[in-house]
């Protein structure tokens, strides 16, 4: 049963869409200093990275089921309720609780990461581009704040900790404000119930693994960037506040990115030309990045937030595009969150990995170029008009 698709419903959708990338880059502006206190390699820092793709991965099987048997709004106020909970449990101890809550976290994220983009389509039937337009660029706007914010909160409070761990008000907020907004509509009656279609396993359908892999990899590009971005801008001689703007700065441009591409896709037949014009933007900023790094950091970073901006919000309207019904969307947007993360994980991962190992930051980058070209390819293919 859908939820009302009143404004404060959509106020909810927003704010919780805010909540869904601080977790990862409020820890990723302030690593240098979270490393050094805690006194952990960069094996461990990349561990950290990769978890919030893994527990997004692992999370999102759970998600759809979840939905039914507690309902949309308990099931999403629930998820905040975890992110909180984790939030303030990873700054309260060392290493192994640090890895434990952002896990938690995560694990929250991920119920809302699913379910959000269904309660779009069911709840604003004739809205979906504006609305997903929304809860991207709020999304964005969250992810911008944390990165920006994190090293100022740092100075503020006195400690990494306290600076982390205060993101936990705005997800507490989120949720007071979900709690409020979100409400499961009157199923209507009818005399002869519409029978129900055989449900299918879209582990069969080729699209869906299209769609699958596409979400994957630009979900891969995006996690490193968030992890990575102020320590490669780093080690290449750029100073920490000014790493810490320039990955606040690749965030933000999400913010009118996400508001312009559901739009214009909405009112296309096929998305694969947004496709490309993002590929070329997200693979020109990390050549950049990687050959000529101090050349021109400004210019990498706008590059690379426009390009990983819009294939986000560009991913969430194709799954709904290539569904015919509300069933097919949920069972889309699980297969390609769950799958589509753990395909995404082993990016941080592996970037941190061929980092220590070479001790540069070139070969990661070139590695992420590839898989740049692959994501557009895919996209492309994804954004055809059909459906499954």
């Amino acid at each position: 049963m859908a939820l009302v698709g009143t404004t404060l419903l959509a106020i909810g959708v927003a704010l919780a869409a805010a909540n869904l990338r601080p977790a990862v880059t409020s820890m990723a502006s302030v690593l240098g200093d979270v490393r050094a206190s805690l006194g952990v390699s960069t094996t461990w820092a990349s561990l950290l990275t990769a978890i919030p793709t893994v527990c997004f991965g692992l999370a999102a099987f759970a998600a759809p089921l979840l939905g039914r048997k507690l309902g949309t709004a308990r099931a999403v106020g629930a998820s905040l309720a975890v992110l909180t909970a984790g939030l303030v449990l990873r700054v309260l101890d060392g290493p192994w609780v640090v890895l434990g809550g952002t896990f938690i976290a995560c694990a929250g994220i991920a119920v809302s990461n699913v379910l959000i983009p269904v309660v779009v389509k069911d709840s604003f039937p004739n809205k979906v581009g504006p609305v997903t337009g929304v809860y991207t660029a709020a999304l964005a706007a969250g992810a911008a704040a944390g990165a920006a914010l994190t090293p100022s909160l740092e100075s503020f409070l006195g400690s990494w900790r306290g600076a982390v761990g205060a993101w936990a008000l705005l997800s507490l907020a989120a949720l007071l404000v979900w709690t409020a907004g979100a409400r499961h509509g009157v199923a209507a009656t009818s005399a002869a119930p519409r029978p129900q279609a055989p449900r299918r396993s879209l582990f069969r359908t080729p699209l869906a693994w299209v769609v699958t892999v596409f979400f994957g990899l630009q979900s891969l590009l995006a996690y490193t960037v968030m992890g990575w971005l102020p320590e490669i801008m780093g080690d290449a001689g750029v100073d920490r506040s000014t790493a810490g703007l320039l990955l606040a700065i690749t965030m933000v441009l999400g913010v009118p990115v996400s508001l312009m591409v559901p739009p214009l896709a909405t009112r296309r037949a096929g998305q694969s030309a947004l496709v490309v014009v993002l590929g070329a933007f997200s693979v020109a900023g990390v050549l950049g990045l990687a050959l000529a790094p101090l050349a021109a950091p400004g210019l990498w970073a706008v590059l690379i937030g426009v390009g990983m901006g819009g294939m986000f919000p560009l991913a969430l309207v194709i799954i709904s595009l290539r569904t015919a019904s509300s069933a097919d969307t949920a069972s889309l947007s699980g297969m390609a969150q769950s799958v589509g993360y753990l395909i995404s994980a082993t990016g941080p991962f592996a970037f941190g990995v061929l980092r220590g190992a070479t001790g540069t930051w070139t070969v990661s980058m070139l590695v992420l170029t590839a898989v740049l070209v692959l994501l557009t390819t895919l996209g492309a293919l994804a954004g055809r008009p059909r459906t499954l």
